[in-house]
């Protein structure tokens, strides 16, 4: 992220002039007002696309204003009584990145001006809630029969008719530099006549290709503006530049809140491999992925801009941590979301393999009628083993005795049981127990084939199997070697060592095709409310990080659970973990007399986090300082 030294106010007798609709508003004012106005008309939606068309044709500039007024005037059937109705809903419609900058509008509302094709009726109390003066808002207003009814427009007033923009500003006469930011034809005509600096077309709600064609500058957000113009703003970098790259057909609420914070968003459906991803994440600062995209030492050694990934899945297997961790990226994952949908699916299964329903179920389809209970048992007073003991085989453990079976559990790190599971001292005692065996532990590369050929032979004989875990912790040609000789009489498989990159693929496995195996496309935690909790929960954390700096819930780095940034700036640093950086932060702060509001360290083994917030007030040289001090990985500035 590109950081920014104190922002400085406006130069003196700079003028801003802002369109209303689809730029301080998110939505055309009149089309909404159509969806009041014709709410039980028959041929309302008709009616509306084309008020919508006629907008548009009138933005590009394909034909003038008075013809694209009148016309959608005459189409709406307004009341002077769907005002109220419009106002309160146009409320709701405030830009983004306004909203975010209303403390710009308040400051420098001696040099704001909104001038508007719209009408004053609704415009002025929109924008006087954000601080823009009432005598600075020039608009039409409507004309109205003798019980109410919208008929047209004052056509006294300049904005009426075409080119009503330029001859506004030349009645205005400001004397000083001016600055257009708008989404239309209109305002770039300001430009055109002369009677501007620069025309910077607003893209935050519509991007329309003719107006951009024409702009000084594109502008996605006010951010952008204020960040290009060196104005005092809200956020210290533009989020319209941050980059984010989501692979793997992530759910839609981690693109819509990103989105929503403004952020350049980029979408690839499938995973990428190495050279793909090397290409890809170039000028990425955010990447999220799902367990199929894998970011190696190389790929993180050409992320130029990266600053943190997000895995929207449990394991983080498929990421160098070590790697990120040198290279002051922070990681984060999904530990809980989605285990309550992998813990059903594995309850399903057990019952399904146990009574044998998936060869039946195929027998009928053939035809055939097997009416029989030969393997086909109850799971009630089975002794199911789990092989790892986490979020997901504590949930199973807890669910699987309330259905009447027994627990054992096996795990690597202590853990301690809940309800009646009874703890394995070894991997090989809860092989010989356990009529079912299910498999839950993580994807360390220590794990590769920990079921293998011994591993099956220690298993009672008709043993009822299931992987949910990580595809290479199980050798497949000793599981197909077991099944083939009876061990194991029923097999659960989601998760394999090769799976296809994107749905289009073939898989392709000895699994196939053999008696009594359940096969499913790594869906373990694919259901739609485990993905919509993934996608709220890992965007929440990586905007955490970037918003605030906190990195609760982090793989790789120390946790901090920061407070919000108020009325200061937030310095963060992150370094290789040496002593005295602390120290030598603190002297530099200390040299040019800056207030330290508030500090907090941590560190782990490779690395340590400082987060100083200090007040606004401060030399440009302080943060040139912090950036050079040895064993500095990355430094950000936020505010």
């Amino acid at each position: 992220m590109i950081t920014q030294s104190p922002t400085l106010g406006p130069a003196e007798q700079t003028f801003y002039i802002i369109d209303f609709d689809s730029t301080f508003t998110k939505v055309e004012a009149l089309d909404v007002l159509g969806e009041i106005s014709l709410i039980g008309r028959p041929d309302r939606n008709d009616v509306l696309d084309q008020i919508k068309a006629i907008t548009d044709r009138g933005m590009s500039g394909e034909i003038g204003l008075a013809d694209s007024l009148a016309l959608r005037l005459k189409l709406l059937n307004a009341h002077r009584d769907h005002l109220p109705a419009l106002i309160e809903t146009l409320m709701g419609k405030i830009s983004d990145s306004f909203q975010r900058n209303q403390a710009f509008i308040t400051e420098n509302a001696d040099h704001i001006y909104v001038v508007s094709s719209g009408f004053q009726e609704f415009i002025v109390p929109i924008v006087t809630s954000l601080g823009v003066k009432e005598s600075h808002v020039f608009a039409n207003t409507f004309t109205y029969d003798e019980t109410g009814n919208i008929v047209g427009c004052d056509l006294e007033n300049p904005l009426a008719s075409d080119g009503g923009k330029v001859k506004l500003m030349r009645n205005l006469n400001l004397d000083g530099d001016v600055y257009v930011i708008g989404d239309g034809y209109t305002d770039y005509e300001i430009r055109e006549a002369g009677l501007a600096n620069k025309f910077y077309a607003f893209t935050e709600n519509v991007a329309r290709i003719k107006v951009m064609e024409k702009a000084d500058h594109i502008t996605p957000s006010l951010d952008e503006f204020l960040f290009d113009n060196k104005l005092s703003r809200s956020q210290s970098y533009p989020k319209s530049r941050i980059k984010v790259l989501l692979l793997e057909n992530v759910h839609p609420i981690a693109v819509q809140l990103f989105e929503q914070e403004g952020f350049n968003v980029e979408i690839h459906k499938g995973a990428l491999d190495e050279d793909e991803l090397i290409e890809a994440i170039r000028d990425v600062s955010i990447l999220g992925i799902r367990s199929k995209t894998m970011v190696t030492r190389r790929v993180l050694e050409n992320a130029n801009k990266l600053m943190t990934i997000g895995a929207f899945c449990i394991g983080t297997n498929q990421i160098d941590l070590s790697t990120c961790t040198e290279r002051g990226i922070a990681v984060f994952n999904a530990p809980y979301s989605n285990t309550r949908s992998v813990v059903e699916l594995a309850i399903g299964e057990i019952i399904m393999l146990i009574r044998g329903i998936v060869p039946k179920s195929n027998s009928m389809h053939r035809g055939e009628w097997d009416k029989s209970a030969k393997n086909s048992y109850e799971v009630r007073g089975k002794k199911l083993g789990l092989v790892g003991y986490g979020n997901i085989g504590t949930q199973l453990s807890v669910v699987a005795e309330a259905l009447g079976m027994e627990v054992y559990f096996y795990d690597a790190v202590d853990k301690l049981a809940l309800g009646n599971a009874r703890k394995c001292k070894s991997l090989d005692e809860l092989l010989a127990i356990a009529d079912i065996i299910s498999l839950h532990t993580d994807g360390r590369k220590e794990n590769k084939n920990l079921i293998s050929y011994r591993e099956f032979g220690l298993m009672k004989n008709g043993v009822i199997f299931l992987n949910l875990s990580r595809g290479h912790i199980v050798d497949i040609p000793a599981l197909v070697d077991a099944i083939e000789r009876g061990k194991v009489i029923g097999a659960g498989i989601d998760v394999f060592p090769q799976e296809p990159k994107t749905n289009s693929e073939e898989f392709i496995s000895t699994l196939r095709n053999l008696p009594n195996v359940i096969l499913t496309p790594h869906i373990g935690g694919s259901t739609e409310e485990a993905q919509a909790n993934i996608g709220q929960f890992v965007p929440g954390k990586l905007l955490e990080y970037i918003n605030n700096g906190s990195t609760y819930g982090s793989v790789n780095f120390p946790e901090l659970q920061l407070p919000l940034l108020k009325d200061s700036h937030r310095l963060l640093h992150i370094h290789t973990n040496v002593p005295g950086i602390l120290a030598r932060m603190n002297n530099i702060f200390a040299s040019y007399e800056i207030n330290i509001q508030g500090q907090y360290l941590k560190t782990n083994e490779q690395i340590g986090y400082v987060i100083t917030d200090i007040a606004k007030e401060y030399a440009d040289a302080v943060v040139s300082e912090l950036r050079v001090i040895d064993n500095t990985i990355k430094f950000r500035l936020l505010y």
